[in-house]
């Protein structure tokens, strides 16, 4: 039997846990760096919801426009904060919320591909900031984080992102980078924006699906958990 390296992806938000990642930076920001900005970020929003709910934005765009926007909550925070930060999210708003059925389901498909590869990245691809992925990969032991990177200078977050929120098919293209010809074994997601994603993937795997993902999932024959 030949052994070789191998990928295994997973989304974060939904997929391993049923919070909400902005919703954890901004409860940092009121507890750590509070502003009147912070305080109002979401009430002068409500438009915005309001159009993500009724459908005249996409989910993905909405969430793309509210990590920009957040990240000028974080202005001036230190490279040391940043990482703080994540480290808080995770251990006060994501991992209590931790997703079980996501969870075992990367566990397992982790452990059947330890049998017939040596080498397996298990790779976590958020759209959420890089600091929380990564404070997130390490509770599950992944090897990395795909996540949205703070702009920083001189060590400092200057208020703005360092590249564009991934949307779905980028971040399907950022995991197919970082696989660099490894097949990719399984994937995990729970929306449509991850349809791009679980498609490259020898098993799909919809975990608590969205409605045009269920429906997806069904269309192909991928498997559907929860």
């Amino acid at each position: 039997m030949s052994m070789s390296s191998a990928v295994i992806v997973s989304d974060m938000d939904g997929t391993l846990t049923t919070a909400e990642t902005w919703r954890g930076v901004l409860a940092w920001v009121l507890q750590h760096r509070p502003s009147a900005a912070a305080r109002r970020f979401v009430s002068v929003r409500l438009p915005l919801v309001l159009l993500a709910k009724l459908g005249v934005i996409s989910k993905e765009r909405f969430r793309a426009r509210w990590l920009s926007d957040q990240a000028t909550l974080l202005r001036g925070a230190s490279a040391d904060e940043l990482a703080a930060m994540g480290e808080w999210v995770v251990e006060h708003h994501l991992w209590p919320a931790r997703r079980i059925e996501g969870i075992n389901a990367v566990a397992a498909a982790l452990s059947a591909a330890r049998v017939t590869h040596s080498t397996i990245q298990l790779l976590l691809a958020t759209g959420g900031y890089q600091q929380v992925g990564d404070a997130f990969a390490r509770r599950i032991g992944a090897t990395a984080a795909l996540g949205t990177p703070l702009e920083l200078m001189e060590g400092r977050a200057t208020g703005r992102l360092a590249a564009a929120t991934q949307s779905g098919e980028q971040k399907a293209a950022a995991v197919s980078t970082r696989a660099a010809g490894a097949p990719l074994l399984a994937a995990f997601g729970d929306t449509a924006a991850d349809i791009p994603l679980l498609s490259m993937a020898q098993r799909a795997v919809a975990i608590a699906p969205d409605t045009q993902l269920r429906r997806e999932a069904l269309r192909r024959g991928w498997e559907i958990v929860g």
